[in-house]
């Protein structure tokens, strides 16, 4: 089949040992990134399997219009950046494996980063020494503190076990099994997410993306923050309400936020009203840019290119569209 990759950004894929997955293919990999649909389709012409590095790139219905060669999108995860009705219309096959049951270390590790981070003032810090400084202020302990959790799901579970090991007290708001499932594990559950926001002094946001998600966390949530709060989110910038974050920063609830995840990425504005407040620590959304968490999710998409071409297509967000291939 021929295949293309979109927006690897440091051409790593062609590193990793699962890209011999694909060597039975014609594959071409793009490491800049474009959102030009005149110039997608021109990339893409002639494509038949379209592998996708999460949302970098959106697939929507006029893309999907000028590629009648293909035939497969596959990816890992969730899949709001791609048109699945449109996807179906034109026989497009999607293929994402949601991996419920193995979280994301990489994920959990940097979300731990960004709390250590914050509170130890480490980036400060760091600029500090590089301008021939010394100490450039006094940081935070975390231990006794309360840790925040709003969704114990896969990633979820394993921060609340890192803030337990830190010796902070986890409580939890998430949905009322995964609040029993947060009991059982010995962590405290809030009795209801007013308290969650009110009583802690971290709260980190682990949450799927969906409708019902969508701008979950509101203004009213981030007021009830402490002046010293952190907000946490490296899962998807759109759980929480447009706006809302920025303003209850300038307002000083929470004191401050550490963020992998933003509404437009790739976000290269340096006067961005995030980016550019001091309070708010920024990475360019890295929670899964490991090569360890790499070799694990792109083998699946891999094997989801290989499967379709051998005539067993393997974890088909949109089997309607089976019916007719191209």
């Amino acid at each position: 089949m021929k295949v293309a990759i979109l927006d690897d950004y440091f051409d790593t894929l062609r590193g990793l040992e699962c890209f011999e997955l694909l060597a039975p293919h014609d594959v071409t990999v793009y490491t800049d990134h474009t959102d030009d649909i005149d110039e997608l389709a021109r990339r893409l012409s002639g494509v038949e399997a379209l592998v996708l590095i999460r949302e970098r790139t959106p697939i929507g219905a006029d893309l999907l219009a000028r590629l009648p060669s293909l035939r497969l999108i596959s990816q890992r995860s969730v899949y709001p950046h791609v048109d699945v009705a449109a996807c179906t219309r034109h026989g497009v096959v999607l293929c994402s494996d949601l991996h419920a049951g193995t979280p994301s270390y990489a994920a959990a590790e940097l979300t731990w980063a960004l709390i250590l981070a914050w509170h130890r003032d480490i980036p400060t810090q760091v600029a500090s020494m590089k301008a021939g400084r010394w100490q450039s202020g006094v940081g935070r302990s975390l231990e006794g503190k309360t840790l925040g959790i709003f969704g114990y799901g896969r990633i979820g579970t394993i921060v609340a076990g890192y803030g337990r090991a830190f010796s902070m007290r986890v409580l939890v708001w998430s949905s009322e099994e995964s609040r029993e499932r947060a009991r059982v594990d010995g962590h405290a559950v809030a009795s209801s997410r007013e308290e969650l926001f009110a009583s802690s002094d971290v709260v980190s946001l682990h949450l799927r993306l969906v409708e019902a998600t969508r701008a979950l966390v509101t203004a009213r949530d981030l007021a009830a923050m402490r002046t010293d709060g952190l907000l946490v989110n490296t899962s998807r910038a759109g759980l929480i309400e447009p706006g809302a974050l920025a303003a209850a920063l300038r307002a000083g609830r929470p004191g401050g936020a550490a963020l992998d995840v933003y509404d437009v990425e790739p976000l290269t504005d340096v006067d961005d009203a995030l980016v550019s407040m001091p309070q708010v620590i920024c990475t360019p959304h890295i929670g899964y840019v490991t090569r360890e968490e790499w070799e694990i999710q792109f083998a699946d998409v891999f094997r989801q290119v290989n499967d379709f071409a051998a005539g067993r297509p393997s974890n088909v967000i949109n089997p309607e569209a089976l019916t007719d291939l191209k």
